[in-house]
């Protein structure tokens, strides 16, 4: 439970979304971030792969440490 999966969004060096696995969802910084963010939480298969990345990238490192 400790351990936190980010994926940011960057756009010119703007972070503009994230996902976040603490939150279970994407969460936008602006204008264009919420609209993205709200396409991406509409759809159950992103929200489903970004959650599996938690398990695929960290719990294996954390493994091995």
């Amino acid at each position: 439970n400790d351990i936190e999966f980010i994926r940011s969004t960057y756009y010119n060096m703007v972070e503009f979304a994230r996902f976040s696995s603490s939150v279970g969802k994407f969460v936008g910084y602006t204008e264009y971030g919420l609209k993205q963010a709200d396409y991406w939480n509409k759809d159950p298969s992103v929200l489903a792969q970004m959650r599996a990345q938690k398990e695929t990238y960290c719990k294996h490192n954390i493994d091995i440490d």
